[in-house]
């Protein structure tokens, strides 16, 4: 038999490159399929931005995924008139002051600001207990300080540019990801944004609900501007979590797909194309830091000021037990820890995922079976992760990580600790009855002595000088 009639050669069955056929040169090359393999399609989650049926996404979305995804919560923004954000036929986002939102916004913020100082006529009155006035005053300033917020609607409509371009970006790194692995981004939060834009408006209200019950005369007219701050803070600091969360969701499929394509990596361009959209991803975690910096700068002063005031509220008294009044601020201090500690802990799981996972991805990587052009670029790759810092700083005034929750923390205490020292130092209004009252007070028995004493002496002085005169 023959070599081209051996069994173990068939021509009937396919082969990566096609079906073999029988040669008179023994000597001709072939030429093997060395196409990275396809990443393995994942199974669809039920919260994913894709044309899915029986959804509440439409069903034509395939691109500007991230702004579908957000979109319950961009919703909520418009509507209360902090973000006049708008959006071109072409998929491009933009921000126009002369727009019919903006001035909606404008219309809303006047509305808002005219009713505080309304407010500001009639002044809230707080229940009076037997507490010293120093943490009357304190506790008094905690309800202005609930009203600053109103200063972060202009801070986001100056900003509102920077966020447009930023959601530009991630068009464009939609389309990108698309050419190189041929499916559409897939993101699955779309039911965590939509439970963000319905669950903290409802626990907002009932915070506040809360605290004016335990601490106010109530009165629901007063309400008003304080629910609509509170629900304006917690919903940025629910905007601020979608954010980050899409980075390192982003972050973890890009990596993914990298490593399923290192298993069958061919020519070196796989890799420069993958390391560019890395670029571009370390490109906007650093970005959604600078079109948000002056917004969360002030959001997490904010919150420092608030924890401050209510766990000192909280401390002042604790050696008389805890009251009604109490319990508005335990509430008050839990939630503004928890917030802000979320708003540290996702940028440093954001920026840990964008950078330290391609790292680790890189780092794992054989380099002995690639050719010299491969290695390079895996080379090149590690270095642009070391070189290009993927933090997520405000403005460059500070990285939002967990040192910052650690600092702000430790500052905090801190000053908990001179406010204590100083309300421990004003004598109480019975301590001042005390010593006032007739049978601690010595001063009835030693006036008199006193008294003639002291006209003795300067009767005794006067003398003296006048005889001196005479002898002159």
């Amino acid at each position: 038999m023959s070599y081209y009639q051996n069994s173990l050669y068939p021509t009937n069955l396919p082969v990566p490159n096609g079906y073999p056929s029988q040669v008179d040169n023994k000597h001709n090359p072939i030429f093997l399929d060395v196409t990275p393999a396809r990443t393995p399609l994942k199974p669809s989650s039920p919260n994913a931005v894709v044309p899915l049926n029986n959804n509440l996404v439409n069903p034509n979305t395939t691109r500007d995924i991230i702004y579908e995804t957000l979109k319950p919560v961009f919703t909520v923004l418009k509507v209360m008139g902090a973000l006049p954000l708008m959006k071109h036929a072409n998929m491009k986002n933009y921000y126009n002051i002369s727009s019919p939102i903006m001035v909606y916004s404008a219309i809303v913020y006047c509305s808002l600001l005219a009713y505080i100082l309304y407010m500001s006529l009639n002044k809230v009155q707080i229940m009076r207990t037997a507490e010293g006035k120093f943490e009357e005053a304190v506790i008094e300033y905690l309800f202005t300080v609930y009203l600053f917020p109103i200063m972060v609607v202009p801070l986001m409509w100056y900003e509102t540019r920077k966020i447009a371009g930023v959601l530009n970006e991630w068009l464009n790194f939609e389309t990108a990801y698309r050419q190189l692995s041929g499916r559409v981004l897939t993101i699955t939060l779309y039911r965590k944004s939509w439970g963000i834009a319905i669950v903290i408006p409802i626990l907002s209200t009932t915070s506040v609900i809360i605290t004016h019950m335990t601490m106010l005369h109530f009165k629901p007219l007063h309400l008003i501007p304080y629910v609509f701050l509170e629900i304006l803070t917690y919903m940025l600091g629910g905007y601020w979590y979608l954010l980050c969360e899409t980075l390192s969701v982003c972050a973890s499929v890009v990596a993914e797909d990298f490593h399923q394509a290192l298993r069958n990596i061919g020519p070196a361009k796989k890799v420069s194309d993958y390391r560019s959209l890395w670029l571009r991803l370390s490109k906007i975690a650093r970005e959604t830091g600078l079109a948000n910096s002056y917004t969360f700068i002030f959001v997490n002063l904010y919150l420092f000021l608030i924890i401050t005031l209510s766990i000192y509220g909280l401390l002042s008294q604790i050696s008389e037990g805890f009251g009604i009044k109490d319990i508005g601020l335990a509430v008050t201090a839990c939630c503004s820890i928890l917030l802000l500690f979320f708003i540290c802990d996702e940028a440093h799981y954001a920026s840990h995922n964008v950078r330290t996972n391609f790292q680790k991805k890189l780092l794992m990587v054989e380099l002995s079976w690639m050719n010299t052009d491969a290695q390079t670029e895996v080379n090149m790759f590690l270095r642009a992760t070391e070189m290009n810092p993927s933090q997520m700083s405000l403005g460059g005034f500070f990285d939002v990580n967990r040192t910052l929750f650690k600092s702000l923390m430790a500052t905090m205490v801190t000053y908990l600790v001179v406010l204590l020292q100083f309300q421990i130092s004003i004598p109480d209004d019975s301590q001042n009855e005390d010593e006032d009252s007739p049978a601690n007070n010595t001063s009835y028995f030693t006036d008199p002595i006193t008294t003639t004493s002291t006209t003795t002496a300067i009767t005794t002085i006067l003398t003296t000088v006048a005889k001196r005169r005479r002898k002159h």
